[in-house]
């Protein structure tokens, strides 16, 4: 209990706790942190020591947060962003925009949608950093794992703001050589699919086929849309795609128009509290101008 009352948390200290619970391993902290595994592992003995409590579960998974450990980071998020937004001040003058800004997607939304906006967005602020994260997995805006999502999803989380990009169309699609023709010639229940199943098992386009033709048993079951469309366009089979990514492909030749059922929304969304920095800000902005759905 003394330890408790004497020892004085520094800002290093948060950043080492916001860095652990954000990584679970100490390898993973010191990346973020810049330091290797034993400065950290170090560095957390110090401070439970000094609270005379532990902070984290330690486990074969990894160092889970306990209660603590979790207000601690809380904290320190405030102090990430007040930090950044001084260090972004003191390197650019007052109409310019700069820092690091973090965006979260799907690998088919990033090489669809969001890539292509990027190269004007760099020529009209080429002082903003960015970090692209693509993967299904949604990363946590709330832990400041990224400051911008976009995201394909009918209920955005209701913690986040944002804005509706409009619906995403979906269609079926083969390959425009000719054994994409040959494939269209057949019945759908015949044809071979190719599909993300087993990656994304509650993808419309996955709920969709298995109501309307549940007999299909893929004959390819890739982990992304985006394998899905080169599978497709090098003749494999035929596929349900987004119309943003097939349109745009002279390979790929549609079998039908968009199918509702399998539509379904993109959203851009923000933490409520980074949405006020300047370079989120100046991000969002321009992602919301420049993103156009088919």
């Amino acid at each position: 209990m003394l330890a408790r009352t004497q020892y004085q948390l520094e800002a290093s200290d948060l950043l080492t706790v916001l860095a652990l619970v954000r990584a679970h391993t100490l390898a993973g902290a010191g990346e973020r942190l810049g330091q290797d595994a034993s400065t950290v592992f170090r560095s957390v003995q110090r401070i439970e020591r000094g609270l005379g409590q532990p902070l984290f579960q330690r486990s074969r998974a990894g160092y889970q947060p306990g209660e603590l450990a979790q207000s601690i980071a809380e904290h320190a998020e405030q102090l990430e962003l007040a930090l950044e937004s001084a260090r972004a001040a003191a390197q650019t003058l007052p109409e310019q925009v700069a820092g690091r800004v973090r965006i979260t997607t799907t690998d088919t939304i990033l090489h669809g949608l969001v890539a292509p906006a990027l190269a004007t967005l760099r020529a009209e602020h080429p002082l903003i950093e960015l970090e692209l994260h693509a993967g299904n997995e949604v990363a946590n805006l709330t832990r400041r794992d990224a400051d911008i999502a976009v995201r394909a999803t009918r209920r955005p989380p209701p913690h986040l703001v944002g804005r509706h990009l409009g619906p995403i169309r979906v269609a079926l699609y083969t390959a425009r050589s000719a054994a994409g023709r040959r494939h269209a010639k057949l019945a759908l229940d015949q044809a071979p699919w190719i599909a993300p199943d087993d990656a994304l098992p509650d993808h419309p386009t996955v709920v969709w086929r298995k109501r309307h033709l549940p007999r299909v048993v893929p004959v390819c079951r890739v982990n992304s849309i985006l394998t899905v469309a080169e599978l497709v366009a090098r003749g494999l089979g035929i596929g349900l795609l987004p119309l943003f990514l097939a349109q745009a492909r002279s390979d790929l030749l549609a079998l039908g128009e968009p199918i509702e059922a399998c539509q379904t929304d993109l959203w851009l969304l923000t933490h409520t509290e980074s949405r006020h920095l300047r370079r989120v800000s100046a991000v969002y902005g321009h992602l919301a101008q420049a993103i156009a759905l088919p």
